[in-house]
């Protein structure tokens, strides 16, 4: 069983398609370990064991369905199921259920994935934090708000998962816990069915232990097999980008990006300094304005009529909204949307962008989820981002990078992604087999 959750969802499909492996077998190889980790990592808020197991029988019985084919995925739990409850990590929502599946689990599904489970989530995909420990360090946050999935997919409990991104609710995780981390271009993948926070900011992720791996789970989705990455790649035009927030970078994560720069240059790619606009030094303020304004309106039915169940740090951070004007809310969309007009001018001589994931290593404790300052420009900038294991850190635990491409050019993104994370010196899965 260990062999079988080791492989990467590439191979696995590989084999799943040519009835190599038994899509019941792969199923309960993830069960087993599941079992085995639990009580550990917490990271399955539902486990679909019994329709999933259904599934897998009915998809050996019958003809290759998809991309997806007999590939189990975990859910984060602010995304929709029609056969598994829905709670959002909150209270407010305990035994929700609907009748139908969001869109991308849909479109999932419908290419032959199977959904083994809905995955925690930090209440409502915003602050306060649920159970889910870190898969390497118990003593460790996985990061959030996705937090479930990523801990599900580092503790090789899935092969793949599904996370949402409004702050950093992708990247940030997947650097803490050393998997791939794919923030798309903003809507490229749907969001219907998917519980909203902020409309402008709201991206649906993905997490793997290979960007191939991710970009076979969104080619599926999407059903537009160009996404997927070969393993063999051309070596990309790299910026590295210390961003206006680089004084929140730790001095560790400041030597990784010089690090990683060095040891890119050497293998052959063209590396050189990008230093964004000056426009960029507001998106900060402007995202939090945004952010702000949306949240507190999104939520505002829980908020106003379901305040109680709230937990204090939520409801303290859903009045703030209030404190927002139009005029402030307006003007901080007006500030992205400059910024955004110049990323040509950003990427005119490059390929992709390399920054932090994150500010260093994830934080010891339990209460919060880390600082999502190194994404959230990029979140507002609409752009698709790549989070990539580089480094350890002072604790052992894994320094993320994350690759960052240009407006609906998410191909080129993730193979750039791909070629660099190939030449890190963190190599967490590197015994995958990928055959």
């Amino acid at each position: 069983m260990t062999d079988l959750i080791r492989m990467s969802a590439v191979a696995a499909a590989r084999r799943l398609a040519r009835r190599e492996l038994s899509a019941e077998l792969y199923v309960r190889a993830f069960l087993e370990r599941i079992d085995a980790r639990h009580e550990e990592v917490h990271a399955f808020a539902y486990l679909g064991r019994e329709q999933a197991i259904a599934r897998a029988r009915a998809l050996d019985q019958g003809p290759c369905v998809g991309l997806l084919h007999g590939l189990p995925f975990g859910v984060k739990d602010m995304f929709d199921t029609c056969d598994m409850p829905t709670q959002g990590g909150s209270r407010i929502y305990t035994g929700h259920t609907t009748p139908v599946d969001a869109a991308c689990v849909a479109l999932a599904r419908h290419a032959g994935g199977i959904v083994l489970g809905k995955t925690v989530t930090t209440e409502l995909a915003t602050f306060p934090p649920n159970e889910t420990r870190h898969p390497h360090n118990s003593a460790h946050t996985p990061g959030g708000s996705s937090s479930g999935s990523v801990a599900a997919v580092a503790d090789w409990q899935l092969p793949l998962a599904t996370g949402t991104q409004t702050l950093g609710s992708t990247v940030r995780p997947a650097a803490y816990c050393g998997v791939i981390g794919y923030k798309p271009t903003y809507n490229l993948i749907p969001k219907r069915g998917v519980w909203a926070t902020s409309d402008t900011l709201d991206t649906v992720g993905l997490f793997g232990k290979t960007v191939p791996d991710v970009a076979l789970f969104a080619a599926g989705i999407l059903g537009c097999t160009e996404l997927q990455v070969e393993e063999t790649v051309s070596a990309p035009r790299v910026g590295l980008c210390r961003t206006f927030e680089w004084g929140h970078a730790t001095p560790e994560m400041q030597s990784a990006l010089a690090s990683a720069g060095e040891r890119l240059a050497a293998a052959g790619a063209k590396v050189c300094e990008v230093t964004l606009p000056d426009t960029f030094a507001d998106m900060l303020q402007a995202q939090i304005t945004v952010g702000t304004f949306e949240m507190g309106r999104t939520l505002s039915d829980e908020y106003l009529r379901h305040g109680d169940l709230m937990r204090p740090q939520l409801h303290e951070r859903c009045a703030l909204a209030w404190n927002v004007s139009l005029a402030d809310y307006h003007h901080a969309l007006a500030v992205g949307r400059r910024a955004r007009a110049l990323l040509p001018e950003v990427f005119r001589d490059i390929d992709v962008l390399l920054a932090p994931a994150a500010t260093g290593e994830a934080p010891q404790g339990l209460d919060w989820t880390g600082d999502p300052v190194m994404n959230q420009v990029w979140s507002f900038l609409h752009t698709p981002c790549v989070s990539i294991p580089a480094e350890r850190g002072p604790h052992g635990l894994p320094l993320g990078l994350q690759v960052i491409g240009q407006l609906d050019d998410d191909q080129r993104t993730l193979r750039a992604a791909h070629w660099i994370q190939q030449r890190m010196a963190y190599q967490p899965f590197s015994a995958l087999d990928l055959a």
